[in-house]
């Protein structure tokens, strides 16, 4: 279109076209484009309910089916010339279609609105994102669960404020982010069970004085059942910000763990050794190896949680119905859909070559006065001491490792016996991080029994 000229897919109302500055700040081909086939869809379900309902000929509804099988075609193959002039993917389409096809494609807006077909289509769009989360969920699911199984009773550290607390499994470790990925997973699955309703046959916001058969469209769509309200149907995006939602918790997780490995595949650490494929190195230093793909999800969560605050900030003050700011909803469900995709096929990938380093683990359980807690537990146990008495007696004993330098395994019986002379000589059963995880057979302990209960729960649920 030339500037200045009219656009013909508005009609009259207009003498004149947007000029430059209207045009860029009008369109949305630019990103919505990606809508192209979830659009092309629609459009063949919507012909097909006209014709059923006698309101296009079956004629006029071949030939638009047959019309948008072209085009879509000519979209898959890269050679569509998409039209800024034109606005945006349904405008586009539709053009397209009237070219190829003539005066019938003009038939195939009839009861419908860009405003209930946008609507439609982002919905269709953010449905099939929810069963892509739920398939990259999964298949990290079952690499956590390889893990926790090769680990099931290898002992290491367990934290509080990153200081060693109790000892923990290290299949303990992994299936905890398993549990995660479970409830985000459900979380995805619920979004997407909300938002399954069908705005095709909304309109523009009052429906339609067209005998359609709105039950019909939402059944070919894969909709449970069309949106009951006509208003809300084209005017509300609460199920693109519960995805965004969903994504943002998730992506929380995943930068939790991309954070443990940063940690773990320091020297300091040396819990793991992550791959040559999700490393890098250093263009100075050539002993470095660094963890950048850990790193890079930890900090792609802000693209994610940002997308979350963007759309709610569009959506806030807007009346009932449709406004041209609903336009900016898209752009950054895309890129935290994207974002989401990569993170976790990334993890993945890091998650499945990571190698675990036994020795280091269990030194490090071994140190910081891990079974601290098993001695508190023994002498309420054994000796019938209440637990706080047991908590001061146990601090003492760690506050007189610590002076000598030594573990709590360190101290002999005497040593002991001098701050509690009830101890016995079967207090260093307790002591040994070995015995300390097994001890820990409540359900959803780390006891390497019930850590094997779970994995073959989550094998048999994630088969």
């Amino acid at each position: 279109m030339t500037e200045g000229g009219s656009n013909a897919m508005w009609g009259g109302r207009f003498s004149a076209g947007p000029d430059a500055i209207m045009e860029a700040i009008n369109a949305s081909i630019g990103f919505d484009r990606r809508l192209s086939d979830q659009d092309i869809r629609g459009s063949k379900a919507h012909a097909a309910m006209l014709a059923q309902q006698g309101i296009l000929t079956q004629a006029d509804a071949e030939a638009i089916r047959d019309g948008l099988d072209k085009v879509k075609a000519e979209i898959d193959a890269g050679d569509f010339a998409f039209s800024t002039a034109l606005e945006d993917i349904h405008m586009n389409v539709e053009s397209r279609l009237r070219e190829l096809i003539g005066a019938a494609a003009g038939r195939l807006h009839t009861a419908r609105s860009r405003n209930d077909q946008v609507a439609t289509d982002f919905r269709l769009w953010v449905r099939d994102q929810c069963d892509a989360a739920l398939t990259g969920i999964a298949t990290l699911q079952r690499a956590l669960v390889a893990q926790a199984e090769s680990g099931a009773d290898w002992v290491m550290p367990g934290f509080t404020h990153l200081q060693t607390a109790q000892p923990v499994t290290w299949g303990h470790h992994m299936m905890a982010y398993v549990e995660m990925l479970a409830r985000d997973a459900g979380r995805f699955g619920d979004a997407r069970a909300r938002m399954n309703e069908c705005p095709l046959g909304a309109a523009a916001l009052a429906g339609t004085s067209f005998p359609i058969d709105r039950s019909a469209t939402a059944a070919a769509l894969g909709f449970d059942r069309p949106m009951a309200n006509s208003l809300d149907a084209v005017s509300d995006r609460d199920f693109a910000l519960e995805f965004l939602a969903a994504s943002s918790i998730c992506a929380l997780h995943l930068s939790r763990l991309a954070e443990e490995l940063v940690i773990w595949s320091s020297a300091q650490f040396r819990f793991v050794v992550l791959s040559d494929r999700f490393s890098t190195g250093s263009s100075i230093m050539p002993q470095k190896k660094n963890p950048d793909a850990a790193e890079l999800i930890r900090a792609k969560i802000g693209r994610i949680v940002g997308a979350s605050m963007a759309l709610l900030v569009v959506m806030k003050g807007l009346p009932l119905a449709y406004s041209k700011d609903m336009q900016e909803d898209k752009e950054q469900v895309f890129d935290a859909a994207d974002t989401l995709m990569l993170v976790l096929a990334a993890m993945d990938g890091m998650v499945r070559d990571m190698t675990a380093n036994r020795d280091a683990l269990e030194a490090s359980a071994s140190s910081g006065f891990s079974t601290a807690t098993d001695l508190a537990d023994w002498l309420v146990r054994e000796l019938g001491l209440p637990f706080r008495e047991a908590h001061h007696v146990t601090g003492a004993l760690v506050a007189l490792a610590e002076g000598r330098g030594v573990d709590l395994p360190d101290l002999n019986l005497a040593d002991m016996q001098g701050v509690h002379p009830e101890i016995r000589a079967e207090v260093f059963d307790v002591l040994g991080v070995r015995n300390s995880v097994a001890s820990r057979t409540s359900y959803g302990g780390t006891a390497p029994a019930r850590v094997r209960e779970q994995v073959a729960r989550w094998k048999e649920a994630l088969a």
